[in-house]
């Protein structure tokens, strides 16, 4: 561990991070996200099988749903407190209300973020991040397993609950009561995988 990095965690545990603290520090060259105060290191690059599913989820997501809504991929700030600054691997939000985005990135609860589970990532998509987007009051979150070719399909009942609402698999036409544009068949997300 270099120098440089030492004192940047040293300075990180003194005290709760905010955006302010996190936005100024140098660039390392790692990814970090604010999740409750706390500075978490990304995991490394995402593998081939992260990137094929995420690039045909936007794929499939631009081609459907771009008339209405600004869809981002990760890297991207949601900033959703001062001490919860979440990087999702895709995010939808309403071209209604566009204003929340802004040069620092979405500044509010996107419509929808989903998140791409890898093995290094899966406790904190899956309870710590899910708890944070449910707080904020994101309306829609899902959770791609690229192992299990699933996803699911939490939306939100109130402000910090989660009811998992859909469990769609393999031959599953995917959909949301919220979001009409949404329809495609899971399996498209990973037609490009070679086959288990």
């Amino acid at each position: 561990m270099t120098d440089f990095r030492k004192a940047k965690e040293e300075k990180v545990k003194e005290q709760p991070v905010t955006y302010d603290i996190y936005a100024s520090m140098p660039d390392d060259g790692l990814r970090y996200e604010v999740l409750d105060g706390v500075l978490e290191a990304m995991s490394p690059s995402p593998t081939a099988t992260h990137q094929s599913v995420s690039g045909e989820l936007q794929f499939l997501f631009k081609q459907r749903c771009k008339t209405d809504y600004l869809i981002f991929v990760a890297p991207l700030d949601v900033i959703l407190s001062q001490k919860n600054v979440l990087q999702p691997d895709l995010l939808l939000v309403h071209r209604s209300r566009s204003g929340i985005v802004t040069e620092r990135g979405v500044e509010g609860a996107p419509d929808l973020v989903a998140e791409i589970l890898s093995p290094s990532s899966r406790a904190r998509d899956k309870v710590v991040k899910m708890k944070i987007y449910a707080k904020h009051g994101v309306p829609e979150y899902w959770v791609i397993d690229t192992r299990a070719r699933t996803l699911e399909r939490y939306v939100l009942m109130e402000v910090g609950i989660y009811e998992l609402r859909d469990l769609f698999e393999e031959n599953d036409a995917v959909s949301s009561d919220k979001m009409p544009c949404v329809s495609f068949v899971v399996g498209e997300l990973f037609s490009d995988l070679p086959r288990p």
